[in-house]
């Protein structure tokens, strides 16, 4: 069944940092992803998936999907199941979080990413998140720029 994922990032500068979580079988460190419930969107999705795996909320950058198939781990060997993930400008990494005693958090430079995610499915997405870098960063930037004012105005 087809299910969505995110791409916690942030930038500083040019600079892009990923985050991963845990997997809850083996402990690989993996994207957030789960199924779509009733009704949602995949945009919804995101953001509960992001906040229940990793804690993070943020802005989802629906301009920028990607789909592809990933390998899960079940009790009958490894399932492949296509995922559509996006791109997700975190803005806030909260303490407490519903998966946090199954899972772990790590934060990694774009070009370590593949240290920490060395699986073909997700080296191939992360390549392509790399390959999309400039116009993602671009828009992370008008996010945090409009933020930014927001904040203010608020003052």
């Amino acid at each position: 069944m087809h299910r969505v994922g995110i791409i916690p990032f942030d930038i500083q500068g040019d600079a892009i940092a990923l985050l991963f979580v845990t997997s809850q079988t083996r402990g690989r460190w993996i994207l957030p992803k789960g199924r779509i419930k009733s009704g949602e969107t995949h945009v919804q999705a995101g953001h509960r998936e992001g906040f229940e795996e990793a804690g993070v909320k943020g802005v989802l950058l629906e301009d920028f999907p990607f789909t592809v198939v990933i390998g899960k781990q079940s009790a009958t060997g490894v399932q492949k199941v296509p995922v559509t993930y996006y791109p997700y400008l975190v803005q806030e990494q909260a303490d407490e979080w519903p998966e946090k005693e199954r899972r772990q958090r790590h934060w990694a430079l774009i070009e370590k990413a593949s240290k920490v995610a060395h699986r073909d499915d997700y080296l191939g997405l992360i390549r392509q998140f790399s390959d999309l870098g400039p116009w993602i960063i671009e828009a992370a930037r008008l996010h945090k720029s409009q933020q930014q004012e927001q904040q203010t105005l608020a003052q």
